[in-house]
């Protein structure tokens, strides 16, 4: 399987910080934000990693990752995406990359604290379709809402006024190849983008959706309160780990 990071966009929402640099090279606690989606990816096995990237800032990328060799990657590569026209068309600039394999994407300001290796393994195993990751979450309406009956997501809708679960669908996607024939067909909505929201319907409308459960914290990082959380968060889990280490070795 191959990992996909989606790491364009202009950042609006955190001008000034990304006047200068992209929003994904911002700090979050002692690291860059593109390092920990990059090491969810390396945490679940996948070594072949496409960074899709856009605005002015994009060589910074480059000069930050290199040859990925710091994460122990096999491959690191990089592709530009040309304006804003969403996460599913930066997405379709990887089908070239992806080479008919299945791909494990994530956006590049999802910050979780929990592995993502069994969503992945349970993935490698179905034979084909999609498997998103989930999140119980008091404030829903702000996120895409999976809609579950049973075992199985009949839709999502995104930022509904009135959830139909607290359910949120995190950035975290498992596709396969036919992900970009389902990209071809989507139609811009109403903000001009091309919806990743469509897409997983797409593939719940063919009965090919499955989902896991996200273990541990999960946030994203595109504004002030939620990048100050991120960081937070961070800097918590990595006091908790350091304390248990201290405790274990007494």
């Amino acid at each position: 399987m191959k990992g996909i990071v989606l790491a364009g966009g202009s950042g609006s929402r955190l001008f000034p910080l990304t006047k200068i640099t992209n929003k994904h090279l911002l700090p979050i606690y002692d690291k860059p934000m593109i390092y920990y989606p990059i090491q969810t990816l390396v945490d679940a096995g996948i070594r072949d990693i496409l960074v899709v990237t856009g605005g002015k800032n994009s060589g910074d990328f480059l000069r930050l990752l290199a040859n990925g060799k710091e994460f122990g990657l096999k491959h690191i590569g990089y592709t530009y995406q040309e304006g804003e026209g969403g996460i599913a068309d930066a997405l379709a600039l990887a089908e070239h990359f992806s080479d008919g394999d299945k791909v494990c994407v994530i956006l590049g300001d999802n910050i979780i604290e929990g592995n993502i290796r069994a969503a992945v393994d349970e993935f490698c195993r179905q034979p084909s379709g999609a498997r998103i990751l989930l999140k119980e979450v008091p404030d829903a309406g702000r996120f895409g809402v999976a809609e579950i009956r049973g075992n199985r997501i009949v839709n999502i809708e995104e930022k509904p006024r009135h959830p139909k679960s607290n359910y949120a669908v995190t950035g975290i996607y498992l596709y396969d190849a036919t992900v970009f024939d389902k990209i071809r067909t989507l139609v811009p909505s109403g903000r001009g983008e091309l919806e990743i929201t469509d897409v997983n319907n797409a593939y719940i409308g063919e009965g090919s959706m499955t989902f896991s459960y996200l273990d541990g914290w999960w946030t994203d990082a595109g504004t002030f309160d939620s990048l100050l959380r991120a960081g937070n968060l961070v800097a918590q889990t990595r006091e908790r780990a350091a304390q248990a280490l201290q405790q274990a070795g007494t």
